[in-house]
Parts: C-alpha cells; sequence; structure tokens
C-alpha cells in the first residue's frame, strides 16, 4: 500500500477570504497548479478553489473576475484523507465524490494537497507519460 503523503503536494498554496479571482487565478497560472487552499484566517480551511470552479461558477455565470471573491466560487468543505491512507483510497473518494483535488490531514492539520494529478504521475511518471 502507497500511502496518499508519499505522492501529494506539500507544497500548500492559499489565499484568505476575500481574495478576487482574478487574482487566485493569476497565482493558478504562474505557480502551475490547479486548485488553491482558501484560508478562514484562523488557520483553518474555508474551502478550495480549482482551475474547474472558475470555469464553472465564474465564467459560466458570467461574474467578474475583478470583483468576484473567491468565497463565490470556492467548493466547501474542503475534502481531506488522512496522510496515511492508501492512493487506492484516495482514488475512490475522488471518484464518488466526483471532484480532482483533496486536502491531506496529519494529527487533525492539512500538511498537503492531494490531486489528481498527483496519483497519475505515481502510477504513469516511471513510464515517461506524466
Amino acid at each position: 500500500m502507497v500511502p496518499v503523503k508519499m505522492v501529494m503536494s506539500k507544497k500548500i498554496l492559499k489565499v484568505r477570504r476575500g481574495t478576487k479571482v482574478k487574482k487566485v487565478a493569476e497565482m493558478m497560472r504562474d505557480k502551475r497548479v490547479g486548485s488553491i487552499l482558501v484560508s478562514d484566517g484562523n488557520n483553518s480551511y474555508a474551502g478550495i478553489v480549482t482551475d474547474a470552479d472558475v470555469v464553472r461558477r465564474l465564467v459560466a455565470d458570467g461574474l467578474d473576475p475583478e470583483t468576484t471573491p473567491v468565497e463565490k466560487v470556492m467548493t466547501t468543505p474542503l475534502l481531506a484523507i488522512e496522510a496515511d491512507r492508501s492512493v487506492v483510497d484516495a482514488n475512490d473518494i475522488m471518484d464518488q465524490e466526483h471532484i480532482r483535488h483533496l486536502g491531506v490531514i496529519e494529527n487533525g492539520k492539512i500538511i498537503g494537497v492531494l490531486s489528481v494529478r498527483d496519483l497519475l504521475r505515481h502510477v504513469y511518471g516511471g513510464w515517461g507519460f506524466v
């Protein structure tokens, strides 16, 4: 069994509630990531905003990225998995919940983010596909 913590991204990108979606999208582009956690300011997370959220909840609804706060488009609650659970368990959760990103928890604290891309890199990375 391969634990989630072996394949997750340890770099946690986050913004505070109230951050405009344009800034979040620029961060995603610049950092080459598909998700950013949304902090409520109390060392906890209110949700996650993904590239899909931006398309489905901002662009498709005709909202202005310059004025729309991230909480209008984020996914909440942030679904998470324990760091020692298997990548198979993570894949099952993502499939059942129709999501592509999970927070990773250890001792009650978010320590990383796992994406479908991380799972694919784990499965196919050695073959040069990802």
